[in-house]
């Protein structure tokens, strides 16, 4: 059966009829929202700015706040905001203040269970069987009609298999956006020129020798050159990742980090530059596989809502977190990610068993 995307249901704004207008208030400080703001969820919101007109950011992220201009809402980081600024104030979210959040937008498909049952929670020990043969529905219909933005850690990059195996996916068309840091890129070119990822083979595992020079020198090359893509027209890098993803123009964040070696010359060293141009690209998502990276997955998955609206529909925004760690993947939700869904695996093997079923597939 094809993929099919669920129905939004709105909300009973009858049901609301009494409920009074959104109120706002004036910024006084730059970057200081006045007291009793409200702050922004991952799910659709309303604001009813006239009797029984209730207006809904079509962008949204969580811990924001919501800024008035005319009659349209905007979704704003406190950094941002500007004296004048006029913000909605109120804590109730079922209409008492003229807000409403609707925490059910696409209904919830809830298997039947019993008071007492065996494996409720996702575990090392659950079976996911069902989970990639959705996940291979859901990236079918994603390359064709979606925004599919992948988060990665530089262990995708360790195996020589599943390095292979997420280039073909750049390639067959999977692949819309990219969200690392510095250690991605500098691994996919320490193993383009090196063959070596931290000095270490990424096939057979040995040590080369002087091996952990190999990422420092392929940074220093990349900096001589004063790009990755000068490094690829010199000829120096023929294949991996950061190849494929320059080859199809496709937008990529490499956010810093204080521990960064080199970094790469792409790298956005500003961590709230970083953060925007983050955001920029996680507006555009219908679908994140988060995976191998705690810190950017969380920081992905607090700028990604529930819910995103294309060609003048609302339809979810589709997350995945893949990890080896039970601790990461409850994490992300403990930090409000609530409709991440968790595939608990060795991200090399996942990336291998995804690409092989999507192209067996394609045959």
């Amino acid at each position: 059966m094809p993929f099919a995307l669920p129905a939004y249901n709105e909300p009973d704004f009858a049901a609301l009829s009494g409920a009074p207008l959104a109120r706002f208030e004036a910024v006084i400080t730059p970057g200081v929202a006045p007291d009793g703001y409200h702050a922004t969820t991952i799910f659709p919101e309303y604001f009813q700015l006239a009797p029984q007109r209730w207006i809904m950011p079509a962008q949204s992220r969580m811990d924001c706040v919501v800024v008035r201009r005319g009659d349209e809402l905007d979704v704003v980081e406190f950094r941002r905001l500007a004296p004048g600024d006029m913000v909605c104030v109120g804590r109730r979210e079922n209409g008492e203040d003229g807000i409403y959040v609707h925490t059910d937008p696409f209904g919830s498909i809830e298997n039947a269970r019993e008071k007492f049952a065996f494996r409720t929670r996702m575990t090392r020990e659950s079976s996911f069987s069902i989970d990639y043969d959705e996940l291979y529905d859901l990236l079918e219909f994603e390359r064709e009609n979606g925004f599919i933005v992948w988060v990665l850690g530089p262990a995708v990059i360790f195996d020589h298999d599943s390095r292979e195996a997420l280039t073909r996916l750049v390639e067959a068309g999977y692949v819309h956006g990219l969200l690392a840091g510095n250690a991605l890129a500098t691994h996919d070119l320490e193993a383009a020129m090196h063959s070596t990822a931290l000095g270490q083979e990424i096939y057979t595992r040995r040590t080369a020798a002087l091996g952990h020079y190999h990422h420092l020198d392929a940074l220093n090359e990349v900096r001589r050159l004063g790009s990755m893509r000068a490094a690829m027209e010199h000829g120096l890098v023929k294949n991996g990742v950061m190849r494929a993803i320059h080859e199809r123009n496709i937008p990529f964040v490499l956010a810093g980090s204080i521990r960064d070696d080199g970094p790469m010359p792409e790298v956005v060293a500003d961590c709230y530059k970083a953060q925007d141009a983050m955001r920029n690209v996680v507006r555009q998502a219908t679908t994140v596989m988060a995976m191998a990276t705690q810190l950017h997955s969380i920081a992905t998955g607090n700028m990604t809502p529930s819910y995103t609206v294309t060609g003048g529909s609302i339809r979810p925004v589709y997350f995945y977190s893949v990890d080896m760690s039970e601790f990461v993947v409850d994490k992300l939700a403990n930090r409000g990610s609530l409709s991440a869904r968790s595939i608990l695996t060795n991200v090399q093997d996942f990336l291998v068993t995804t690409e092989r079923g999507l192209r067996k597939r394609q045959h």
